[in-house]
């Protein structure tokens, strides 16, 4: 591995056959294999290059000041354009844009009352019945007042 002029890595990061540019950082709980990090990079926490498809090793080409969300997966052959954006959470399989915003987690959605249908009996269940019927009652008491 290369690390250019002020580039960081943080603790528990393997680097593998790959060049970190100068100023660019690598956070804790990162690995890094076969990949060009361009210039001014921060990638976030727990991010990975994923560089192996079980028949051989591809690169993953990172752009410079390209900024990544945490526990970002890139999946190799890949190239993220420079000025580029990941949200946290992203499985990035496609390349990216210069500029661009790469987003790969569907927008979350609560199911109400799951761990008490689910998990009937349970700690959890009889916290969140607590819980539902205070937020209930507090949610009465404000339909009165209003």
């Amino acid at each position: 591995a290369t690390l250019d002029a002020q580039s960081k890595v943080g603790t528990f990061v393997e680097i593998k056959n790959s060049t970190i540019g100068e100023r660019s950082k690598v956070p804790h709980l990162s690995y890094i294999g076969d990949t060009t990090i361009g210039r001014g990079v921060n990638l976030g926490a727990g991010a990975i290059t994923a560089n192996y498809d079980d028949l051989a090793k591809h690169r993953t080409e990172i752009g410079d000041e390209v900024h990544s969300g945490s526990h970002n997966v890139f999946v190799a052959p890949v190239r993220i354009g420079d000025g580029a954006k990941t949200g946290a959470g992203a499985v990035i399989r496609k390349d990216v844009p210069p500029g661009a915003l790469a987003l790969s987690v569907a927008p979350q959605r609560n199911i109400e009352g799951w761990v008490e249908n689910n998990r009937p009996g349970t700690a959890a269940a009889e916290v969140a019945a607590r819980a539902r019927s205070a937020q209930e009652a507090d949610d009465g008491e404000q339909e009165q007042d209003g």
